[in-house]
């Protein structure tokens, strides 16, 4: 049902694989672990310009609210003026509500999407959307592009220890299909546990920090351009949503993070600390870019403005009227 996300997904995977592959062992955790790096480099490159576009529309969404809520009071009493009047303030500011949303939009498939390719590597699990393989059966079962080899250096790779596809909560007699036939599981629960609870709590963090710089840097322009507290009931609605929003996505989402993490694979676990590093730095970069940008701005109304002031101690320059009877 969903081959279009896993077919995609497992052939960049495939592809870092292969490439990886010509300078270290194609059975090697390292090897696996780079191609599922290189699989988010991958994406957030191509992410790099909607992200950008989502910053900026942040930045234009605090320049629209002011005038929305005007709209909103001017035509509360007429709802098909009021969309059309907002529609149209959309179009003059080149806000975009969907801009904001993105990024994270393309970002949930593909999560969902390799935590199944990750799944499917080994079969044997018995659970809700597993198929019951026997050991022989999964080690010898395509998985999308991947072919038989490739699922036994995958199934045979171990990331310091853990399997890329084992997860905390992992029944121990699936454990055989990490192993050739015959040849009993060389790990444990706490090999697992090892690997993916520092990458989990390392990615929480930074998914902490990453909401916080955000907050922090709304604060620091709020402070820098303060306006008149709200008189209007549903303004002061939307401001008190916006700040649970913000709190959420302090506290919340890391919670929640880690909550799931017993559910989660090595390899996704490796997945979403590459994916919650790369959000870090790439947000300060790009704060950094915007403020200049910003600067720059105001310098240049700033200078717009100097040049078309008049001179200090210069008399107005007012038209003399013509005589009359000159047309």
């Amino acid at each position: 049902m969903l081959n279009f996300i896993y077919y995609p997904i497992s052939a960049v995977l495939w592809f870092w694989h292969k490439a990886f592959s010509l300078v270290l062992d194609p059975a090697s955790g390292i090897t696996w672990g780079l191609a599922i790096i290189f699989l988010v480099f991958t994406i957030r490159i191509l992410l790099v310009k909607p992200m950008a576009n989502q910053l900026r529309s942040t930045r234009k969404m605090a320049e629209f609210q002011p005038k929305m809520q005007e709209l909103q009071r001017k035509y509360k009493n007429d709802q098909q003026t009021l969309a059309l009047e907002m529609r149209k303030l959309q179009k003059d500011m080149g806000f975009n509500p969907l801009a904001s949303c993105l990024p994270m939009l393309v970002q949930i498939p593909i999560f969902i999407g390799l935590f199944h390719v990750l799944r499917s590597f080994n079969r044997t699990g018995g659970a809700f959307g597993e198929l019951g393989m026997t050991v022989e059966e999964t080690r010898n079962t395509p998985n999308y592009i991947f072919g038989v080899d490739d699922v036994q250096s995958f199934l045979d790779a171990r990331l310091f220890g853990s399997p890329l596809s084992a997860y905390i909560s992992m029944d121990p007699g699936n454990y055989d299909a990490f192993s050739p036939l015959g040849v009993a599981a060389d790990f444990t629960r706490n090999n697992i546990i090892f690997v993916v609870v520092p990458l989990m709590l390392a990615s929480a963090v930074m998914m902490h920090f990453s909401a916080r710089m955000s907050m922090d840097r709304q604060k620091k322009r709020q402070a820098a351009n303060p306006k008149k507290p709200a008189d209007d009931q549903k303004a002061q609605q939307m401001q008190m949503q916006m700040d649970l929003m913000q709190r959420m996505m302090l506290w919340v989402m890391p919670v929640m993070y880690l909550m799931g993490g017993f559910l989660w694979q090595t390899g996704l676990a490796l997945y979403m600390f590459t994916n919650n590093l790369w959000t870090l730095v790439q947000q300060r970069l790009l704060f950094a870019k915007m403020d200049r940008e910003e600067e720059e701005e105001k310098e240049a109304k700033a200078a717009l403005k100097r040049t078309s002031a008049p001179k200090v101690g210069a008399r107005p320059d007012i038209p003399k009227k013509g005589k009359k009877g000159n047309r």
